[in-house]
């Protein structure tokens, strides 16, 4: 098994500064310009922050929870933390107030970093709740000149504390990071609670490590690479790559502006590596096909027609087979007029390295990345495993599958199916929770709760959660996940919840993307007030009805999914919202959640009527809460049966165009 030969987390970064220290480490962009910070000033700013934590009274052992957006000093405050033996405990920056106070209290959490006014004023909310919050720290002044509380302190002013205190305490930082092994806690980091309560995973400074160099090995960062830093500091994704494998390699990290220009800046900086969930993904696509709608007439004859070349030659690369000439040339084509600009588009024209990750993503989707010339990669992992465990090489790239395991990583699939995985990045338990500890981590072995199969050769292919796995009462199994990204891969659907389980056929909840559902009711002169008001037009569900007969289509096509085809759905009055626990803030379903919920409403989709009342409340930012109501229609949709070949291969001819008349 690998070894770090005693690195922490510190000691990495007293080395890479030393080696490396003129190099930038890490940038921002703030009021529209780029802020870069060298190695060495990244060190600098990390030791009086750690020197001023300690000035506090911080000891081994206690923590610190940090919530806000990406930011240099995010990462230098949990990074500081680690120096004088402390423990980092992010935080999802639209957390709303319970969820804050379940993290910060069961983690014990004393010091907090909250970056500007809105976060501290949520913190401020606990403070008299939860007895462990002794300080209070901020970096954005705008809006706390009167806040005069004594435990509330600028991050800059806890650094001018740390030369203060270095004065009378020589070489305490130095001393300090020396000191931590391998062993040490470094971080505890809460999963997204799809089941249940957040569970807070323990994770070492070797547990950390060891994952990031036997990656780095397998993957060939460069210290030249540059990664888009954007996605919650909360996710042990971000964790990993911007502050572990940063130091580990070397490259530079990248933080945007706001998160509404977080597009516009990674066109600038043009990252070499990107990590994203399916959502992001999913809705970059759509912003193209919602761009390509409102293009002129030649534009989308172009698109459309270099697509499919695109389609071909991934399909044939896919199976591989060679490539004719002829199509070559008009791939060759293609590049030039339309794929090299659309990577350019996305802020994407110098990426080596982009992943999905966190949850599956939907075939269409990825090969769409892929035809257009995006090295994107499906892979596996979990907070559990100290993030990525599974890579696709460059040249075994498979279309349903998250790759193989990661060198030094043991993958097998139990007699029930589920995935389990052996690791020396695997967790050492979760935080006040022996039984669950227990149940998850059984003779080194981590019982993943994922439902997958390896194939020949040895490729991991996951199917969906284990207890989400559903069979018809014909005895069809499906996994709803996979359907779900299928609806998804629609600019017109946003989210979508599958149901069939002991049913007699598969149907669904469906959200709406408001932007391209709205831009087609504008080009076609329907007027709306609200997303309510929109999602229940009949004009909307003829819409979403021809998408939904694709999926019933493109599922006719797979022999054991035929019988799993939509037979009936309905368009949700709201979205679903982390705000009301019907999904993770990284936009995971809770699916025991909705489905206690909405029972009258799947209740309603196996019914025979055609409509069904609705009575819930919702949650706006703040935690205001409302009461709405709803009249909910249903909607049946074509289904193919064998017999239907040649029309169902008709209907998948036709595309995009829309068959049914309204």
């Amino acid at each position: 098994m690998e070894k770090v030969s005693g690195e922490t987390i510190p000691k990495l970064l007293l080395k890479i500064a030393r080696e490396q220290g003129e190099k930038v480490a890490i940038r921002e962009k703030k009021r529209g310009i780029w802020q870069s910070y060298s190695w060495s000033e990244y060190l600098e700013n990390v030791r009086k922050f750690a020197l001023g934590l300690a000035s506090l009274g911080l000891q081994r052992g206690d923590r610190l929870s940090v919530i806000g957006d990406n930011s240099p000093q995010g990462y230098w405050a949990q990074v500081a933390t680690l120096c004088v033996g402390g423990v980092s405990v992010p935080l999802y920056q639209d957390a709303i107030e319970k969820e804050l106070e379940y993290v910060i209290e069961h983690s014990g959490a004393q010091f907090i970093f909250a970056e500007d006014q809105e976060q501290v004023d949520k913190i401020l909310a606990l403070k008299e709740k939860v007895p462990t919050i002794e300080t209070i720290i901020y970096v954005d002044p705008t809006g706390l000149r009167y806040y005069n509380q004594p435990y509330i302190k600028s991050f800059f002013r806890i650094q001018e504390l740390g030369l203060e205190f270095e004065k009378n305490h020589p070489g305490y930082f130095e001393k300090e990071a020396e000191k931590g092994r391998p062993e040490d806690v470094a971080l505890i980091s809460y999963t997204s609670g799809t089941t249940a309560k957040p569970k807070g995973v323990v994770l070492t400074h070797e547990n950390l490590l060891i994952n990031a160099k036997l990656l780095s090995q397998v993957e060939g960062y460069r210290d030249s690479d540059r990664f888009m830093s954007y996605l919650p500091m909360a996710w042990i994704g971000d964790f990993f790559y911007s502050v572990i494998m940063s130091f580990q390699v070397g490259f530079t990290v990248n933080c945007p502006e706001a998160a509404w220009t977080t597009w516009s800046d990674t066109r600038q900086i043009g990252p070499t590596v990107v990590l994203s969930p399916p959502r992001i993904w999913e809705s970059i696509l759509t912003s193209i096909q919602l761009k390509m709608q409102d293009a002129v007439w030649i534009k989308r004859r172009m698109y459309k027609l270099f697509i499919d070349v695109a389609a071909r030659v991934s399909n044939l690369q896919f199976e591989h087979q060679a490539i004719p000439i002829w199509l070559r040339t008009l791939h060759a084509l293609g590049e030039v007029l339309v794929y090299g600009p659309l990577r350019d588009y996305m802020g994407m024209g110098k990426i080596l390295y982009a992943y999905s990750v966190g949850a599956a993503l939907g075939p269409e989707i990825y090969q769409y990345y892929r035809s257009i010339g995006v090295n994107l990669k499906q892979v596996y992992g979990l907070t559990e495993t100290s993030a990525i465990c599974t890579f696709q090489p460059d040249d075994e790239v498979k279309l349903n599958t998250v790759g193989i395991p990661v060198s030094g990583v043991g993958i097998k699939i139990s007699e029930g199916g589920e995935v389990l995985v052996k690791s020396p990045g695997n967790f050492h338990g979760y935080y006040k929770n022996p039984q669950a500890t227990a149940e998850t981590l059984i003779d080194e072995w981590l019982h993943t709760g994922d439902s997958g199969i390896l194939d020949k050769d040895g490729h991991l292919k996951i199917i969906d959660r284990v207890q989400d796995v559903s069979t018809l009462a014909n005895g069809t199994t499906f996994a709803p996940q996979y359907i779900e990204n299928k609806l998804k891969f629609s600019p017109y659907i946003k989210e979508s919840v599958v149901f069939g389980q002991g049913m007699d056929h598969v149907t669904s909840m469906i959200n709406i993307e408001i932007e391209s559902v709205g831009n087609w009711a504008e080009r076609k002169g329907l007027g709306y007030t609200s997303y309510a008001d929109l999602s229940q037009k009949p004009q909307v569900y003829d819409l979403i009805y021809d998408e939904v007969r694709k999926v019933n289509v493109s599922l006719f096509a797979e022999e054991d999914l035929r019988d799993a085809q939509i037979r009936r759905y309905l368009i949700l009055h709201k979205e679903l919202d982390p705000d009301d626990a019907e999904i993770t803030r990284m936009r995971k379903l809770r699916r025991g959640f909705i489905a206690q919920k909405y029972s009258d409403l799947i209740e309603g989709l196996y019914s025979d009527g055609d409509g069904v009342y609705l009575e819930t409340k919702v949650t706006y930012e703040g935690g205001r809460t409302k009461n709405i109501k709803a009249l909910l229609k249903i909607c049946d949709v074509d289904s193919y049966t064998v017999g239907d070949d040649e029309k169902a291969a008709s209907l998948k001819a036709k595309g995009n165009e829309h068959t049914r008349t309204q």
